[in-house]
């Protein structure tokens, strides 16, 4: 998978959503996704993998909404197949699953498209030139996005920032990755040099 890196949009995710909730976002998805494969492995092979897509939704939703509520983000309510939100910060918190190499699918939810419509104060970040001067950034949406292959896990839990369409990505970064950012420091390098005050030579008459 190509990720996209972006500095500015990463410091601004950091600024708003706490390390704490995003290793607990990775474990309670992960977590939810094999209790999603558990509970499909005896339907019979002809509506299996409807059924595993569908307990995923399910199982992941809950969990999602769960760490919402654990870091105070007030998770909307659970309602079929309803997005679960939350909001921590400038943020709104959302998640999906697609499957590899089918970032595009996201989009096909008419909700996801809307919430996707704040970011465009995100952009100017990403590409100033493009988009003249950065304006203060007051509301964004970011989603929790877990893609699966062929085994019962996530391939990959990411944390992506799209554009305002919904048609790209203005960042996009595995949790794990992402949560090392926080332990970053910024060395800058001292280049004060210190001056010693000379001393005047005192003359004593005698």
């Amino acid at each position: 998978m190509n990720h996209l890196s972006n500095a500015a949009v990463a410091a601004l995710l950091m600024s708003n959503i706490p390390r704490d909730f995003v290793l607990s976002v990775d474990e309670l998805l992960f977590a939810g996704a094999k209790r999603a494969h558990a509970a499909s492995a005896g339907m019979h092979k002809g509506h299996r993998p409807s059924v595993l897509g569908q307990m995923r939704h399910f199982h992941m939703n809950e969990d999602f909404s769960h760490a919402l509520e654990a870091i105070g983000a007030n998770p909307t309510a659970i309602r079929g197949n309803t997005v679960v939100t939350g909001r921590l910060g400038i943020f709104t918190l959302g998640r999906f699953n697609i499957k590899a190499g089918l970032w595009n699918n996201g989009r096909r939810s008419r909700t996801r498209r809307e919430m996707s419509l704040a970011n465009r104060s995100v952009e100017p970040l990403v590409q100033p030139g493009l988009f003249g001067d950065v304006q203060p950034i007051t509301e964004a949406t970011v989603f929790f996005v877990a893609t699966f292959g062929s085994s019962d896990a996530p391939v990959s839990i990411d944390i992506a920032v799209p554009d305002k369409d919904m048609k790209g990505w203005l960042f996009r970064e595995p949790l794990q990755v992402f949560a090392n950012r926080y332990y970053v420091i910024a060395e800058q390098p001292d280049n004060a040099v210190p001056m010693l005050k000379e001393q005047t030579k005192v003359e004593t008459s005698e």
